[in-house]
């Protein structure tokens, strides 16, 4: 039986992940020499301290917690990156059991954690979804045998 469907399933939400690693990763790479430019922190606190409902100690609170912010940005990206290779290498581990029908089961199981980690309900995930769906459903045609009766009594 081909399972050609899952494949294509497969290799689109590959592509997919692929370009979200290379997007966040630019992301995080860009935005944090941005928060660290001395210019862009300047202006970003000349434009609160603009802000009339904001008290002395509210902008000493933001100036000492922006090293924080850098931070917290750098670690959760850097996670998201990692979390998105893990749902790559599960996918293409999903694809290669599933190419020639060698074990449906374990492509499925594959493909649903792949979704989880390319994120819950992204377009990626469901694809990866429905191709684990059409893993678990397919099933080969069942080979019917002929039997041949006949009329004649046999001594």
């Amino acid at each position: 039986m081909s399972r050609t469907g899952e494949i294509v399933l497969g290799v689109i939400s590959a592509i997919m992940t692929l370009l979200s690693i290379i997007l966040v990763t630019i992301l995080v790479i860009s935005g944090s020499n941005v928060l660290k430019d001395e210019a862009f922190t300047t202006e970003f606190q000349n434009v609160i301290a603009e802000e009339p409902t904001m008290t002395e100690a509210d902008l000493q609170i933001i100036d000492d917690n922006m090293d924080l912010v850098i931070d917290a940005f750098n670690i959760f990206g850097w996670v998201f990156v990692i979390i998105l290779v893990i749902s790559l290498i599960l996918n293409i581990i999903g694809i290669v059991s599933i190419s020639k029908n060698k074990n449906p089961k374990l492509a499925g199981i594959m493909f649903i954690i792949a979704g989880l980690f390319a994120g819950i309900l992204s377009p990626t995930s469901l694809l990866l979804y429905i191709a684990a769906i059409m893993c678990f459903v397919r099933k080969p045609p069942v080979q019917l045998q002929e039997e041949f009766y006949t009329t004649e009594k046999t001594l």
